[in-house]
């Protein structure tokens, strides 16, 4: 059995940004030469998260959208949390949206369904981040 790692990093210009990373997990895979196996794809900070869902833009709106009526960033004095730092609402959206997927490789390609792409999701941004994938297979 092969295994394959690699971290990226991201630096959102917002608080909050939906970026998918679809082809970078497609280049990661090409890079690993596995064939049939699964990619592990997963957000390293507790404010971010990576999900598999649709690339439209209207649906990332609904998103922002449902996770600010279920953990509003304001008031920040509204959260335990929330003494040095101002994110505990980034730390609840992150929990709504997964921290990781898990994607089948079949004949060297992701195996999607219809529609389906990954996303890096930020809550709590313009700071370093980073994902790692990690791919096991033959």
């Amino acid at each position: 059995m092969k295994s394959y790692r690699k971290e990226m990093w991201f630096q959102t210009n917002k608080r909050r940004e939906f970026i998918n990373i679809t082809n970078d997990v497609e280049t990661c895979l090409k890079e690993s030469d596995i064939q049939e196996g699964i990619v592990l794809v997963n957000a390293m900070h507790i404010t971010a998260s990576v999900f598999i869902n649709d690339d439209e833009t209207g649906l990332h709106h609904d998103f922002e959208r449902f996770l600010e009526k279920l953990a509003p960033e304001k008031p920040y004095s509204q959260y335990e949390h929330n003494g040095y730092e101002d994110n505990a609402d980034a730390h609840i959206k992150r929990q709504l949206m997964g921290r990781e997927v898990v994607v089948a490789v079949t004949k060297g390609k992701l195996d999607f369904g219809p529609w389906e792409q990954v996303f890096y999701g930020e809550f709590d941004g313009m700071r370093k981040k980073r994902v790692l994938i990690k791919i096991i297979g033959e």
